[in-house]
Protein backbone atom coordinates (compact mmCIF):
# COMPACT_ATOMS: atom_id res chain seq x y z
CA UNK A 1 0.00 0.00 0.00
CA UNK A 2 1.76 3.36 -0.70
CA UNK A 3 2.55 5.94 1.49
CA UNK A 4 3.10 9.55 2.00
CA UNK A 5 7.22 10.09 2.97
CA UNK A 6 9.13 13.29 3.57
CA UNK A 7 12.53 11.88 3.23
CA UNK A 8 15.87 13.69 3.53
CA UNK A 9 14.39 16.97 4.66
CA UNK A 10 16.98 18.96 6.25
CA UNK A 11 16.65 21.46 9.28
CA UNK A 12 18.77 23.37 11.51
CA UNK A 13 19.40 22.31 14.87
CA UNK A 14 17.10 25.38 15.94
CA UNK A 15 14.53 23.52 13.62
CA UNK A 16 14.26 25.56 10.79
CA UNK A 17 14.03 24.30 7.32
CA UNK A 18 14.87 27.50 5.42
CA UNK A 19 16.72 30.45 6.49
CA UNK A 20 15.00 34.06 5.93
CA UNK A 21 15.36 36.48 2.88
CA UNK A 22 14.99 33.92 0.48
CA UNK A 23 15.04 34.23 -2.85
CA UNK A 24 16.62 33.68 -6.91
CA UNK A 25 19.81 33.55 -6.11
CA UNK A 26 19.07 32.09 -2.68
CA UNK A 27 16.96 29.77 -2.24
CA UNK A 28 17.33 28.70 0.89
CA UNK A 29 17.70 31.79 2.84
CA UNK A 30 20.05 33.16 4.69
CA UNK A 31 22.40 30.30 5.98
CA UNK A 32 19.63 27.97 4.55
CA UNK A 33 22.80 25.89 2.46
CA UNK A 34 24.20 24.93 5.38
CA UNK A 35 21.64 22.26 5.66
CA UNK A 36 22.31 20.36 3.02
CA UNK A 37 26.36 19.93 3.69
CA UNK A 38 25.67 16.10 4.70
CA UNK A 39 23.62 15.37 1.52
CA UNK A 40 26.29 17.24 -0.90
CA UNK A 41 28.88 14.67 0.05
CA UNK A 42 26.76 11.61 -0.73
CA UNK A 43 27.12 9.52 -3.44
CA UNK A 44 23.53 9.98 -4.03
CA UNK A 45 23.77 13.52 -4.95
CA UNK A 46 27.11 13.16 -6.61
CA UNK A 47 25.26 10.97 -9.01
CA UNK A 48 22.58 13.64 -9.51
CA UNK A 49 24.58 16.23 -10.68
CA UNK A 50 26.90 13.91 -13.24
CA UNK A 51 29.76 13.03 -10.75
CA UNK A 52 28.64 8.75 -10.53
CA UNK A 53 32.65 8.13 -9.12
CA UNK A 54 32.61 10.84 -6.37
CA UNK A 55 31.24 11.34 -2.95
CA UNK A 56 30.93 9.13 0.42
CA UNK A 57 29.45 5.80 1.38
CA UNK A 58 28.17 5.58 4.88
CA UNK A 59 25.36 6.51 7.02
CA UNK A 60 24.45 9.73 5.30
CA UNK A 61 24.32 7.87 1.71
CA UNK A 62 22.30 5.48 2.97
CA UNK A 63 19.47 7.95 4.53
CA UNK A 64 19.87 9.63 0.94
CA UNK A 65 19.68 6.32 -1.49
CA UNK A 66 16.55 5.22 0.87
CA UNK A 67 14.93 8.92 -0.05
CA UNK A 68 14.48 7.88 -4.16
CA UNK A 69 13.72 3.85 -3.14
CA UNK A 70 10.52 2.85 -3.97
CA UNK A 71 9.24 6.37 -4.84
CA UNK A 72 6.02 6.38 -7.56
CA UNK A 73 5.23 9.70 -7.48
CA UNK A 74 6.34 13.14 -5.53
CA UNK A 75 4.54 16.37 -4.10
CA UNK A 76 6.37 19.34 -4.32
CA UNK A 77 5.44 22.98 -2.61
CA UNK A 78 5.55 26.09 -5.52
CA UNK A 79 8.57 27.53 -4.50
CA UNK A 80 10.34 24.19 -4.50
CA UNK A 81 9.66 24.06 -8.35
CA UNK A 82 10.69 27.03 -8.63
CA UNK A 83 10.63 31.10 -7.67
CA UNK A 84 8.13 32.90 -10.13
CA UNK A 85 5.19 34.10 -7.49
CA UNK A 86 1.66 34.79 -8.52
CA UNK A 87 -0.05 33.80 -12.50
CA UNK A 88 2.93 32.42 -14.71
CA UNK A 89 3.97 34.85 -16.59
CA UNK A 90 4.96 32.43 -19.49
CA UNK A 91 6.27 28.52 -19.55
CA UNK A 92 10.25 29.74 -19.40
CA UNK A 93 10.48 28.32 -16.22
CA UNK A 94 11.41 24.46 -16.09
CA UNK A 95 12.31 24.06 -12.48
CA UNK A 96 15.91 24.15 -10.64
CA UNK A 97 17.16 20.83 -12.12
CA UNK A 98 17.72 21.50 -16.15
CA UNK A 99 16.29 19.83 -18.73
CA UNK A 100 16.38 16.12 -17.08
CA UNK A 101 15.05 16.42 -13.29
CA UNK A 102 16.48 13.76 -10.89
CA UNK A 103 12.92 12.47 -10.10
CA UNK A 104 12.18 10.14 -13.24
CA UNK A 105 8.35 9.71 -12.29
CA UNK A 106 5.18 12.47 -11.62
CA UNK A 107 5.42 15.00 -9.57
CA UNK A 108 2.35 17.17 -8.81
CA UNK A 109 2.79 20.97 -8.07
CA UNK A 110 1.16 22.51 -5.94
CA UNK A 111 -0.14 25.84 -7.12
CA UNK A 112 -2.89 28.64 -7.12
CA UNK A 113 -2.24 29.29 -11.01
CA UNK A 114 -2.98 26.85 -13.74
CA UNK A 115 -0.41 25.77 -16.46
CA UNK A 116 -0.37 22.53 -18.41
CA UNK A 117 1.55 19.55 -17.92
CA UNK A 118 5.02 19.91 -18.48
CA UNK A 119 6.91 16.67 -20.13
CA UNK A 120 10.93 16.34 -19.06
CA UNK A 121 13.54 14.07 -20.15
CA UNK A 122 13.99 10.64 -17.82
CA UNK A 123 10.63 10.34 -17.20
CA UNK A 124 9.47 13.37 -15.18
CA UNK A 125 6.77 15.62 -15.82
CA UNK A 126 5.40 18.03 -13.53
CA UNK A 127 1.28 18.39 -13.08
CA UNK A 128 0.16 21.53 -11.68
CA UNK A 129 -2.48 20.88 -8.84
CA UNK A 130 -5.07 24.36 -8.54
CA UNK A 131 -7.45 22.33 -6.04
CA UNK A 132 -5.62 21.52 -2.79
CA UNK A 133 -3.18 19.39 -0.88
CA UNK A 134 -5.70 16.21 -0.40
CA UNK A 135 -6.38 16.24 -4.73
CA UNK A 136 -2.60 16.43 -5.08
CA UNK A 137 -2.06 14.04 -2.59
CA UNK A 138 -5.02 11.28 -4.45
CA UNK A 139 -3.89 12.06 -7.77
CA UNK A 140 0.23 11.10 -6.62
CA UNK A 141 -0.89 8.12 -5.03
CA UNK A 142 -3.13 6.82 -8.25
CA UNK A 143 0.17 7.53 -10.02
CA UNK A 144 2.29 6.22 -7.41
CA UNK A 145 0.39 2.72 -8.71
CA UNK A 146 1.19 1.25 -5.41
CA UNK A 147 5.13 2.68 -4.71
CA UNK A 148 5.12 5.24 -1.94
CA UNK A 149 4.96 9.49 -2.56
CA UNK A 150 7.82 11.58 -1.61
CA UNK A 151 6.78 14.97 -0.08
CA UNK A 152 9.42 17.36 -0.96
CA UNK A 153 8.52 20.01 0.62
CA UNK A 154 8.89 23.04 1.55
CA UNK A 155 8.07 23.69 4.67
CA UNK A 156 4.72 25.02 5.05
CA UNK A 157 3.56 22.16 2.41
CA UNK A 158 4.85 19.68 4.84
CA UNK A 159 3.48 21.21 7.60
CA UNK A 160 -0.09 21.32 5.84
CA UNK A 161 0.34 17.47 4.94
CA UNK A 162 1.45 16.58 8.61
CA UNK A 163 -1.81 18.89 9.94
CA UNK A 164 -4.24 16.96 7.41
CA UNK A 165 -2.85 13.37 9.10
CA UNK A 166 -1.53 12.55 5.46
CA UNK A 167 1.95 11.90 6.11
CA UNK A 168 3.33 8.17 7.45
CA UNK A 169 6.66 8.94 7.70
CA UNK A 170 8.55 12.13 7.60
CA UNK A 171 12.69 11.74 7.87
CA UNK A 172 14.83 14.44 9.20
CA UNK A 173 18.50 15.45 8.64
CA UNK A 174 19.46 17.65 11.26
CA UNK A 175 22.43 19.67 10.55
CA UNK A 176 24.56 21.29 12.93
CA UNK A 177 23.94 25.02 12.55
CA UNK A 178 21.71 27.25 13.74
CA UNK A 179 19.39 29.78 11.35
CA UNK A 180 17.99 31.89 14.29
CA UNK A 181 14.94 32.48 12.40
CA UNK A 182 12.76 31.25 9.30
CA UNK A 183 10.75 28.75 8.24
CA UNK A 184 10.25 26.36 11.33
CA UNK A 185 9.12 22.52 10.58
CA UNK A 186 7.77 21.62 13.90
CA UNK A 187 6.44 24.88 15.48
CA UNK A 188 3.14 24.83 17.01
CA UNK A 189 2.85 20.62 16.46
CA UNK A 190 1.73 18.41 18.67
CA UNK A 191 3.55 15.08 16.64
CA UNK A 192 2.89 12.76 19.59
CA UNK A 193 -0.96 13.77 18.95
CA UNK A 194 -0.72 13.03 15.22
CA UNK A 195 0.28 9.77 16.11
CA UNK A 196 3.82 9.74 15.82
CA UNK A 197 7.00 7.94 17.18
CA UNK A 198 10.62 7.79 16.91
CA UNK A 199 12.03 4.95 15.34
CA UNK A 200 15.55 5.58 13.74
CA UNK A 201 18.26 8.00 15.59
CA UNK A 202 21.45 7.51 13.70
CA UNK A 203 23.94 10.45 14.51
CA UNK A 204 26.89 11.45 11.59
CA UNK A 205 29.63 14.13 11.55
CA UNK A 206 27.41 16.09 9.16
CA UNK A 207 23.69 15.41 10.35
CA UNK A 208 21.93 13.19 13.16
CA UNK A 209 19.11 11.37 10.62
CA UNK A 210 15.80 11.08 12.87
CA UNK A 211 12.77 9.03 11.20
CA UNK A 212 9.32 9.29 12.58
CA UNK A 213 6.88 7.33 12.01
CA UNK A 214 2.99 6.66 12.96
CA UNK A 215 2.17 4.47 15.55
Amino acid sequence: MSELKVRCFAVSLDGYGAGPNQSLENPMGDGGGGLHTWFRGTRTFQRMIGNPSQGADGPDEQFAARGFDNIGAWILGRNMFGPVRGAWPDDEWKGWWGDEPPYHVPVFVLTHHAREPLVMAGGTTFYFVTDGIQSAYDQAIKAANGKDVRLGGGVDTIRQYLQAGLVDELHMAISPVLLGSGESLLAGLDMLALGFCCTEHVPTEAATHVVLRKD
